[in-house]
């Protein structure tokens, strides 16, 4: 057996440790047949992070640098990015070798716009908290009440596609809803001033601005959506992936660990994040209270990219991005 092999055998096994017998086992995806050959031309990954992200938590842990250390690889970390397209914007300028672990929706924007870049893994957390939020003194007590109102999204992202589903399945017509397209550092205090009326957005910024606005949900993702539309994802260039597909498989494992430690670990996890974020100690409390779990999945999982399809065929039909995508076709397994 290879020192690769054997290295992958043991990280796998302590992230199902940490989670304690069969649950574990749902979460860490199982392998295919071992790649026939593991490139790897630097010594170096430079790995984006946002807060309230598994890099975050990663970063701030230091178990992810030494385990990746113990292969001779250095970790950079690159950030923090406010949202996914950034992110992107760093891996594709060659400024970061991965993205943090984002939303599918940009990745897929970015991908039928030209950008070289492809999924090497997914995660699905659950329960999922993305949510559109309205002041409680706005007036507004439904989905149905924001035509005529202003709700800020993220363009291709999830605030966009989460404000299309919930119109849809409450027969608003989306003529009638004013779309203002703002990244989450201007949603903010967009919201909290009153210039827009309502508020597509995801933990922990969501959180944020309903505690801090005296705010409520309208449409919650994880209890709303008839089906997972969006996933994280873990991107990098095409290139990389043919160059350093040893490294690439290096960092997936090490975030597998990262992730079942998140997951068995919810309040320590939080209490990480808001080190870094600084929110109000109420909100610290909620997300923890949420007990989210990761489950990673990875491209050769055809259950799970069939799922993926189908998602990325909604948002293709209703425009959120630009044309039909074959998912398989941007998703490399390393």
């Amino acid at each position: 057996m290879s020192d690769i092999s054997q290295s992958r055998r043991q990280l796998l096994r302590a992230a199902g440790g940490l989670l304690a017998g069969a649950a574990a086992g749902s979460l860490i995806p199982a392998y295919a047949a071992e790649p026939r050959k593991l490139t790897r031309n630097t010594d170096t990954v430079r790995i984006g992070w946002g807060y309230g992200s598994l890099p975050d938590i990663a970063k701030q842990r230091g178990v992810f640098e030494k385990t990746l250390a113990a292969k001779g690889i250095k970790v950079e970390w690159i950030g923090p990015f406010p949202n996914h397209a950034p992110s992107i914007q760093a891996v594709v300028g060659g400024s970061a070798d991965f993205g943090f672990w984002g939303s599918t929706t940009p990745a897929l924007a970015a991908m039928l716009a030209g950008s070289p870049i492809v999924f090497t893994a997914f995660d699905v957390y659950s329960p999922r908290s993305t949510a559109i939020i309205v002041k409680k003194s706005s007036g507004i007590q439904s989905v149905a009440d924001l035509a005529g109102r202003k709700v800020a999204v993220n363009r291709s992202g999830l605030g966009e596609f989460l404000l299309i589903a919930a119109l849809e399945k409450h027969h608003v017509d989306r003529d009638k809803v004013q779309f203002v397209y703002l990244n989450p550092p201007d949603a903010a205090p967009a919201f909290a001033q009153g210039r827009i009326d309502a508020w597509s957005m995801w933990s922990p910024g969501v959180d944020i601005a309903r505690f801090s606005n005296d705010a409520k949900d309208i449409f919650n993702e994880g209890r709303d959506l008839d089906f997972l539309i969006d996933y994280s994802s873990l991107v990098t260039r095409r290139k990389f992936v043919e160059e350093n597909a040893e490294l690439i498989r290096a960092v997936i494992d090490a975030y597998y660990v990262e992730g079942a430690w998140q997951s068995a670990h919810s309040a320590e996890s939080e209490a990480l994040v808001q080190r870094e974020a600084k929110y109000p100690d109420q909100v610290r409390d909620y997300l923890a209270s949420l007990k989210r779990v990761n489950q990673f999945h990875e491209p050769d999982d055809a259950a799970f990219i069939a799922q993926f399809q189908r998602a990325a065929d909604w948002l293709a039909e209703r425009k959120i991005i630009n044309s039909r995508i074959k998912v398989a076709d941007y998703s490399v397994k390393v």
